[in-house]
C-alpha cells in the first residue's frame, strides 16, 4: 500500500451528522436543519482521505461518536496510525479485522494451520460475524454463533475449534490495544471429551502384520515402523534416507508431509520443536526399514536422498495411505483404526511391558510428561496399580523377613493381569511364570525396549 511518510496531523475533518431523512426517504447527514437547532441532536463524525492500492481517492468516514472531543481523539489516533502505512480503522467491521488478522499469522503458522483458519474464517465467522463492528462485539454475538451452529447439527468439536480461532484473533486485538477485553473468554463452549480408543490387541497386530507383509510389503514396514518407534504419520511420509542411520539403529525427525485442502503436498516442520530430535530404532524396526532400501517400493530404485515409503520416487499422499490402510484393515480381519493408533499402540505395548510412562514420554518426544499423562488415561492408570502392587510386594518381603511369614499376600507387580482386552504374551503365560527374572523388576529391568 502507497502513503505518504509523513501524514498531516490535521488531516481530516470532524463535523456532527444525523440520520433524518427527507420526503423521498434519503438521508439528511450533516445538512439536517436541526443540527443548529438542537446541540444533543445527532451524533459526531469524522472523514479523512486515506491511500488505496489503486492511487484512487478512498474517503473513510466514521460515525456515531458521543461528542466532538471523541471523535478528535479517534481522527488522531487514525492520523498516526497513518504515518505507519497502517489504517486504525475505529468503527472496522469484524470481517476485516479477521482478514487482516489471517495476514498476519500467515508469516508465522504452518501452511496446514492456516488453511484450517482460512476455512473458519471465511466459511463460517465472516458469513454470520463480518458485519458486526468489531468494537461493538460481544459475548452474546458469539454465544448466539454457537447456538446456531449447534442446532444447525455441526459438531461439537468443530464448533470448538471454531471458537479457539475467534479467541486467539480476539486476543491479538486485545495485545494490539483495539479492545478492552476478549469477550471469547472464558470458553463458550467447554473442551469436547475425546473419543475413546479402541486399539488392537497383541494378537489382532500381529495377524495384522503378517496379512500385509506378504500382500502390501511397503505398508507392513510403514506399520513396523510407526508401532516401533512411535513416529507419527506425516513424519514418517517425510523420513528419507539421508536421516536413516541404519548401522546406529537411530533416525532423525526433521520434516513432516502435510497436505494443505487435501490437495498440495508440502514438507513442514514438526509439530513442536521436541519432535525435531533424533529416535531409536529396535532390530525389528531396523530391519522394515533395511527392506526398504535399493530396489524396494513397488520395483523403483531411489537414490540415497529420497523418500524412504513412496510410489515412483514421491511421497505417498496422507489421504491415499488412510484410505488403503482401511482397506487392508478389512482384509486382514481386524477392526479399523485410524492411522494415528499405530503411534498409540507403542505406547500401550511399552506400558503393559513396565516400561515407566516418562520413557515412553521421552520416546513419544512429547513436551511433556502431562501431555502424555493426559492422552493415555488408561494406560497411567495401568501403571499406578503396577506401581501399588510393587510397594505391597516389597512390604510383603519385608513382612517376611521380620515375622517370618506374609501379613498380606501381594502379586508380584509383572504378575499383574493385563488389559482384559488382550491375551496375555507367550512369555507370560503360566507354563513360563517361574522363568521371571527375580526381583527388582520396576522401574527398569524389563525384556522390552523403547524404540
Amino acid at each position: 500500500m502507497r502513503c505518504s511518510p509523513k501524514p498531516a496531523e490535521d488531516r481530516g475533518r470532524v463535523y456532527r451528522r444525523c440520520g433524518c431523512r427527507d420526503d423521498h426517504r434519503r438521508q439528511l447527514g450533516s445538512n439536517c436543519p436541526r443540527l443548529a437547532a438542537d446541540p444533543h441532536h445527532g451524533t459526531w463524525a469524522f472523514a479523512v482521505d486515506a491511500p488505496s492500492p489503486d492511487a484512487h481517492r478512498r474517503t473513510i468516514r466514521r460515525a456515531g461518536f458521543p461528542d466532538e472531543l471523541d471523535a478528535r481523539i479517534a481522527l488522531r489516533r487514525f492520523n498516526e496510525g497513518l504515518a505507519l502505512c497502517v489504517i486504525t480503522d475505529p468503527r472496522q467491521s469484524t470481517a476485516e479485522y479477521l482478514r487482516d488478522w489471517l495476514a498476519e499469522k500467515e508469516l508465522h503458522l504452518k501452511p496446514t494451520t492456516m488453511a484450517r483458519y482460512r476455512a473458519y474464517v471465511e466459511q463460517d465467522l465472516i458469513p454470520a460475524l463480518g458485519i458486526i463492528p468489531l468494537i461493538d462485539l460481544t459475548r452474546e454475538h458469539l454465544r448466539a454463533f454457537v447456538t446456531d451452529q449447534l442446532r444447525r447439527g455441526r459438531g461439537k468439536v468443530t464448533v470448538y475449534r471454531i471458537m479457539a480461532t475467534v479467541s486467539s484473533a480476539l486476543s491479538s486485538a486485545v495485545t494490539d490495544g483495539r479492545l478492552a477485553h476478549n469477550p471469547a473468554k472464558p470458553p463458550i463452549l467447554p473442551r469436547p471429551a475425546s473419543a475413546p480408543r479402541h486399539l488392537w490387541t497383541e494378537e489382532q497386530t500381529a495377524r495384522f502384520l503378517c496379512f500385509t507383509h506378504v500382500t502390501e510389503p511397503l505398508y507392513a514396514d510403514l506399520a513396523e515402523l510407526m508401532i516401533g518407534s512411535g513416529i507419527r504419520k506425516g513424519e514418517a511420509l517425510a523420513l528419507r534416507w539421508d536421516d536413516v542411520h541404519l548401522p546406529e539403529r537411530v533416525f532423525f525427525v526433521r520434516a513432516t508431509l502435510s497436505a494443505v485442502d487435501n490437495n498440495q503436498l508440502l514438507l513442514t516442520a514438526p509439530k513442536t520443536k521436541g519432535s525435531r530430535m533424533w529416535v531409536a530404532l529396535s532390530e525389528r524396526t531396523a530391519s522394515a526399514l533395511d527392506d526398504r532400501v535399493g530396489t524396494r517400493a513397488f520395483g523403483d530404485i531411489t537414490d540415497s536422498g529420497g523418500y524412504v515409503f513412496h510410489r515412483h520416487g514421491r511421497p505417498l499422499h496422507p489421504k491415499g495411505v488412510l484410505d488403503h490402510f482401511h482397506l487392508l484393515c478389512d482384509k486382514a480381519g481386524v477392526p479399523r483404526i485410524a492411522l494415528h493408533d499405530l503411534r498409540h499402540l507403542m505406547a500401550s505395548f511399552a506400558t503393559a511391558a513396565g516400561v515407566p510412562m516418562a520413557v515412553i514420554s521421552k520416546t513419544l518426544r512429547h513436551r511433556t510428561l502431562s501431555t502424555s499423562a493426559n492422552i493415555y488415561t488408561e494406560l497411567t492408570g495401568l501403571a499406578a496399580r503396577a506401581a501399588v502392587d510393587a510397594v505391597a510386594w516389597i512390604l510383603d518381603n519385608a513382612d517376611r523377613a521380620v515375622l517370618g511369614r506374609p501379613v498380606c499376600h501381594a502379586q508380584r507387580p509383572w504378575r499383574q493381569r493385563p488389559r482384559p482386552h488382550r491375551q496375555l504374551p507367550m512369555y507370560r503365560q503360566a507354563g513360563t511364570a517361574d522363568q521371571s527374572p527375580t526381583w527388582p523388576m520396576w522401574p527398569g529391568d524389563h525384556n522390552a525396549t523403547t524404540s
